[in-house]
Protein backbone atom coordinates (compact mmCIF):
# COMPACT_ATOMS: atom_id res chain seq x y z
CA UNK A 1 0.00 0.00 0.00
CA UNK A 2 1.06 3.22 -0.86
CA UNK A 3 -0.63 6.52 0.05
CA UNK A 4 0.07 9.94 1.37
CA UNK A 5 -1.02 11.01 5.07
CA UNK A 6 -0.45 13.64 8.14
CA UNK A 7 1.28 12.70 11.01
CA UNK A 8 -1.70 13.55 13.81
CA UNK A 9 0.00 11.80 17.21
CA UNK A 10 3.17 11.03 18.51
CA UNK A 11 3.24 9.29 21.59
CA UNK A 12 5.79 7.17 23.52
CA UNK A 13 4.42 3.45 24.20
CA UNK A 14 4.15 2.84 28.14
CA UNK A 15 5.63 -0.59 27.97
CA UNK A 16 8.40 -0.53 25.28
CA UNK A 17 9.08 2.91 25.58
CA UNK A 18 9.11 3.24 21.28
CA UNK A 19 7.63 6.19 19.52
CA UNK A 20 3.91 5.13 18.64
CA UNK A 21 2.48 7.54 15.79
CA UNK A 22 -1.19 8.34 15.20
CA UNK A 23 -1.87 8.71 11.22
CA UNK A 24 -4.86 10.19 9.07
CA UNK A 25 -4.40 8.43 5.43
CA UNK A 26 -5.54 10.49 2.29
CA UNK A 27 -7.67 7.30 0.98
CA UNK A 28 -10.81 5.90 2.41
CA UNK A 29 -10.34 2.36 0.95
CA UNK A 30 -10.17 0.43 4.17
CA UNK A 31 -9.64 -3.14 2.84
CA UNK A 32 -5.84 -3.03 2.80
CA UNK A 33 -5.32 -1.33 6.45
CA UNK A 34 -7.79 -4.65 7.63
CA UNK A 35 -5.13 -7.34 6.01
CA UNK A 36 -2.50 -5.37 7.29
CA UNK A 37 -3.26 -4.99 10.72
CA UNK A 38 -3.39 -8.63 11.50
CA UNK A 39 -0.01 -8.63 10.42
CA UNK A 40 2.35 -9.86 12.98
CA UNK A 41 5.42 -6.97 11.77
CA UNK A 42 5.28 -4.60 8.71
CA UNK A 43 7.69 -2.63 6.36
CA UNK A 44 7.56 1.13 7.07
CA UNK A 45 8.48 3.89 5.20
CA UNK A 46 7.78 7.52 6.00
CA UNK A 47 9.24 10.54 4.39
CA UNK A 48 8.65 14.01 3.32
CA UNK A 49 5.22 14.34 0.63
CA UNK A 50 6.54 16.65 -2.20
CA UNK A 51 4.28 17.49 -5.48
CA UNK A 52 5.13 15.54 -8.07
CA UNK A 53 6.83 16.92 -11.11
CA UNK A 54 4.88 17.51 -14.41
CA UNK A 55 6.29 15.67 -17.02
CA UNK A 56 4.07 16.95 -19.53
CA UNK A 57 5.93 19.75 -21.32
CA UNK A 58 9.34 17.09 -20.50
CA UNK A 59 7.67 14.31 -22.75
CA UNK A 60 5.79 16.34 -25.34
CA UNK A 61 9.26 17.42 -25.75
CA UNK A 62 9.93 13.96 -26.59
CA UNK A 63 8.01 13.25 -28.88
CA UNK A 64 8.63 16.01 -30.88
CA UNK A 65 12.20 14.80 -30.90
CA UNK A 66 10.94 11.15 -31.88
CA UNK A 67 8.56 12.36 -34.96
CA UNK A 68 11.08 14.70 -36.02
CA UNK A 69 13.69 11.82 -35.91
CA UNK A 70 11.23 9.14 -37.43
CA UNK A 71 10.61 11.86 -40.54
CA UNK A 72 14.59 12.85 -40.72
CA UNK A 73 15.11 9.14 -40.91
CA UNK A 74 13.61 8.73 -44.27
CA UNK A 75 16.84 10.76 -45.62
CA UNK A 76 19.43 8.36 -43.32
CA UNK A 77 19.70 7.39 -39.88
CA UNK A 78 18.67 10.39 -37.14
CA UNK A 79 18.17 9.38 -33.44
CA UNK A 80 15.52 11.67 -31.21
CA UNK A 81 19.07 12.08 -29.00
CA UNK A 82 20.45 13.67 -31.56
CA UNK A 83 17.31 16.37 -32.65
CA UNK A 84 16.79 16.87 -28.44
CA UNK A 85 21.16 17.83 -28.97
CA UNK A 86 20.91 20.30 -31.95
CA UNK A 87 17.90 21.90 -30.03
CA UNK A 88 20.01 22.03 -26.32
CA UNK A 89 22.62 23.29 -28.81
CA UNK A 90 19.99 25.99 -30.27
CA UNK A 91 18.39 27.13 -26.69
CA UNK A 92 22.27 28.40 -25.82
CA UNK A 93 21.86 27.97 -21.89
CA UNK A 94 25.63 27.13 -21.53
CA UNK A 95 28.36 28.39 -19.11
CA UNK A 96 31.80 29.31 -20.61
CA UNK A 97 35.03 27.30 -19.18
CA UNK A 98 39.14 27.60 -20.02
CA UNK A 99 40.18 24.23 -19.19
CA UNK A 100 43.60 23.01 -19.74
CA UNK A 101 44.52 20.76 -22.93
CA UNK A 102 45.83 17.87 -20.77
CA UNK A 103 42.41 18.30 -18.38
CA UNK A 104 39.76 18.65 -21.57
CA UNK A 105 39.05 15.06 -22.17
CA UNK A 106 38.05 14.42 -18.37
CA UNK A 107 36.84 17.53 -17.61
CA UNK A 108 34.50 16.36 -20.69
CA UNK A 109 33.92 13.40 -19.72
CA UNK A 110 32.23 14.37 -16.39
CA UNK A 111 30.16 16.77 -17.49
CA UNK A 112 28.41 15.49 -19.87
CA UNK A 113 28.20 12.53 -17.61
CA UNK A 114 25.21 14.62 -16.03
CA UNK A 115 22.42 13.87 -18.60
CA UNK A 116 21.53 13.44 -22.62
CA UNK A 117 21.72 17.27 -22.50
CA UNK A 118 24.64 18.63 -20.79
CA UNK A 119 26.72 19.04 -23.81
CA UNK A 120 30.52 20.69 -24.11
CA UNK A 121 31.40 22.18 -27.22
CA UNK A 122 34.68 23.24 -28.15
CA UNK A 123 35.26 27.11 -29.22
CA UNK A 124 39.49 27.40 -29.76
CA UNK A 125 42.15 26.28 -28.44
CA UNK A 126 45.44 28.25 -27.57
CA UNK A 127 48.69 28.20 -25.02
CA UNK A 128 47.56 24.87 -24.32
CA UNK A 129 43.85 25.25 -22.90
CA UNK A 130 40.89 24.96 -24.43
CA UNK A 131 37.64 27.41 -24.44
CA UNK A 132 34.49 25.09 -24.18
CA UNK A 133 30.66 26.46 -24.05
CA UNK A 134 29.15 23.36 -21.67
CA UNK A 135 25.65 23.42 -22.43
CA UNK A 136 23.01 22.57 -19.42
CA UNK A 137 20.26 19.72 -20.21
CA UNK A 138 16.55 20.48 -20.19
CA UNK A 139 16.38 19.12 -16.77
CA UNK A 140 17.92 21.97 -15.46
CA UNK A 141 15.71 24.77 -17.78
CA UNK A 142 12.91 27.02 -16.25
CA UNK A 143 10.21 27.74 -17.84
CA UNK A 144 11.32 30.47 -20.12
CA UNK A 145 14.00 27.73 -21.03
CA UNK A 146 11.91 25.19 -21.54
CA UNK A 147 9.36 27.16 -23.79
CA UNK A 148 11.92 27.89 -25.77
CA UNK A 149 13.51 24.34 -26.71
CA UNK A 150 9.74 23.46 -27.52
CA UNK A 151 9.66 26.25 -30.24
CA UNK A 152 12.80 25.20 -31.17
CA UNK A 153 11.04 21.53 -31.53
CA UNK A 154 7.90 22.69 -33.00
CA UNK A 155 9.39 24.77 -35.54
CA UNK A 156 11.51 21.96 -36.90
CA UNK A 157 8.67 19.49 -36.56
CA UNK A 158 6.26 21.82 -38.49
CA UNK A 159 9.10 22.66 -41.56
CA UNK A 160 9.12 18.78 -42.10
CA UNK A 161 4.85 18.96 -42.55
CA UNK A 162 4.39 17.03 -38.57
CA UNK A 163 1.89 17.41 -36.87
CA UNK A 164 1.76 19.57 -33.26
CA UNK A 165 -0.01 20.51 -30.45
CA UNK A 166 -2.23 23.42 -30.55
CA UNK A 167 -0.74 26.65 -28.74
CA UNK A 168 -3.03 26.67 -26.13
CA UNK A 169 -1.97 23.10 -25.11
CA UNK A 170 1.67 23.74 -25.48
CA UNK A 171 0.92 26.96 -23.04
CA UNK A 172 -1.03 24.59 -20.88
CA UNK A 173 2.32 22.25 -21.08
CA UNK A 174 4.41 25.20 -19.85
CA UNK A 175 2.29 26.48 -17.26
CA UNK A 176 2.83 22.91 -15.89
CA UNK A 177 6.48 23.46 -16.18
CA UNK A 178 6.59 26.87 -14.49
CA UNK A 179 4.63 25.59 -11.55
CA UNK A 180 6.65 22.80 -11.38
CA UNK A 181 9.49 25.43 -11.07
CA UNK A 182 8.21 27.72 -8.62
CA UNK A 183 7.53 24.48 -6.10
CA UNK A 184 10.93 23.42 -6.17
CA UNK A 185 12.80 26.77 -5.92
CA UNK A 186 14.31 27.40 -2.27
Amino acid sequence: MQTTGVITNLDIDYETRKPKISLILDTNSLDIVEQLKNENKLNIEMKKWYKKRSLDANAYCWVLCNNIANELSKNGITTKEEVYRDAILQVGSFEPFIVQEKTFEKFKRIWEKQGLGFLVQEVSRQDKCVKVNCYYGSSTYDSKEMSLLIEILIQLAKSLNLETKSQSEINSLLESWDKKWKDIQY
